[in-house]
């Protein structure tokens, strides 16, 4: 299984914090938010290698901290050569960009840059595993409010997804997207399916959330719910509140 971290945002709405420094190099309990998420990681026993995708404005930064930074999986750079907000690649752009030109044939597993969690991987990563199929997993926050600043899906008694909304005003679940996938090696070609669909550049390719509504109408998507805390690391009072409740276990 190879993961795919994608970390090229610009945290527009964290400045000045990360005026100069990406949001996944953010320090929670005194450790950059993606050694947290290698460590949770390390948990699983096939990975064969992480790549993280970040922009050309933190390139230097990022590759600054990888030279000092020790893991038992092996961790690759992919620059996506942008330089702005504007002109990101989003979130599904940098995904395929590290598929195709890793030309990555293993199982997938994607993990937001900015995503931190309390539960550990395996149990998903063990349903996944005997299902064989796409996994996003879920948590459950409790609120509408809260809900309609996230990824919402509907789920059954057989865990497939029947809805899913990205950011609606009025969702119909409380189930919000970890940011995390799982897909196996034989459905990987969905995501350059989307992108030659949707074209290369633009909104449809910014969010993971909009490829999940894809998979939903193609009967494709599967979840997997978590009641253990998650922090989504947005804005600065959920940065506070991850500070305060994230539980570091390396």
């Amino acid at each position: 299984m190879k993961v795919i971290i994608p970390a090229a945002g610009y945290a527009v709405r964290l400045y000045p914090l990360t005026k100069n420094k990406p949001k996944a190099l953010l320090k929670i309990k005194d450790k950059p938010i993606l050694e947290h998420i290698v460590c949770k990681l390390e948990e699983l026993q096939d990975i064969s290698e992480i790549w993280i995708v970040c922009n050309a404005k933190f390139f230097p930064v990022f590759k600054h901290w990888l030279s000092a930074f020790y893991s038992s999986i092996p961790i690759y750079l992919l620059n996506d050569e942008t330089t702005s907000n504007e002109t990101r690649l989003g979130q599904i752009g940098d995904i395929a960009l590290a598929i195709n030109q890793n030309k990555m044939n293993e199982d997938l597993l994607v993990v937001a840059g900015d995503n931190l969690f309390n539960f550990s991987l395996k149990p998903a990563y063990d349903f996944f595993k005997k299902n064989n199929v796409i996994v996003n997993t879920f948590h459950e926050c409790g609120s509408k409010e809260l809900a309609a600043q996230l990824g919402t899906g509907v789920l059954n008694s057989g865990h497939k997804v029947l809805e899913f909304e990205e950011k609606s005003q009025n969702p119909k679940s409380t189930l919000a997207s970890h940011g995390i996938y799982f897909i196996p090696k034989n459905k990987i070609s969905l995501i350059e399916e989307y992108v030659h669909q949707k074209g290369k550049q633009g909104p449809d390719l910014d969010k993971m959330g909009y490829f999940m509504n894809w998979l939903v109408e193609k009967h494709l998507l599967y979840g997997f719910v978590y009641s253990d805390k998650w922090f989504d690391i947005g804005w600065k009072e959920s940065l506070r509140q991850t500070e305060q409740e994230f539980v570091c276990r390396c």
